[in-house]
């Protein structure tokens, strides 16, 4: 049983996730916050770090993107006490989204390379392929075409499946734009 009440915790966290991605953002982040104290209460930390990550998105998508970075750095620090790292380079890349939001391109361009190293240590190529296409994007935006697009060619080119996956449309339909 007490399996199960683990992952109606998990579940909440992901109801609220979903609903923040159909436009419902305030309800979604108060399940996935309502899902996280859950856990917190029951003394269960696996899998925070990945819903802080959804509530920082959702933050920002409410227009606090301040709000978000805070969330970030609270589950960046996390990472440091527990050395549960298994979406730190997810972490780093949407810190880099939010900080690229708010206009700081430096800033945010140093979280997407951290995220793309993290990625490579982790060998993780699907969190590695969504760090590049985030930074070929800066890189676009500052006229890097060529950096961008051997960057992202280079991570795109190892995939030998998975072509119907949003990351792989999205990287394909960038090196595109690329050249």
């Amino acid at each position: 049983e007490k399996s199960l009440v683990g992952w109606l915790r998990n579940g909440i966290c992901f109801q609220g996730e979903a609903l923040a991605m159909v436009g419902q953002v305030q309800e979604g982040m108060a399940q996935i916050r309502e899902g996280m104290a859950a856990r917190r209460s029951a003394s269960a930390q696996c899998h925070l770090l990945g819903a802080q990550g959804t509530l920082a998105e959702a933050q920002a998508k409410a227009g606090h993107p301040e709000g978000g970075l805070a969330t970030l750095d609270d589950a960046l620090a996390q990472v440091e006490t527990t050395g549960e790292r298994y979406c730190e380079a997810e972490l780093y890349r949407l810190k880099g989204k939010l900080l690229w939001m708010q206009g700081d391109q430096t800033k945010a361009g140093d979280c997407f390379q951290q995220a793309v190293e993290v990625a490579r240590r982790q060998q993780a190529k699907s969190w590695e392929l969504r760090a590049t296409t985030s930074l070929a994007r800066l890189w676009q935006q500052q006229g890097r075409l060529e950096e961008a697009r051997q960057a992202l060619a280079d991570v795109y080119g190892w995939f030998t499946e998975g072509f119907d996956t949003v990351d792989l449309i999205e990287a394909k339909a960038l090196l595109e734009e690329l050249g």
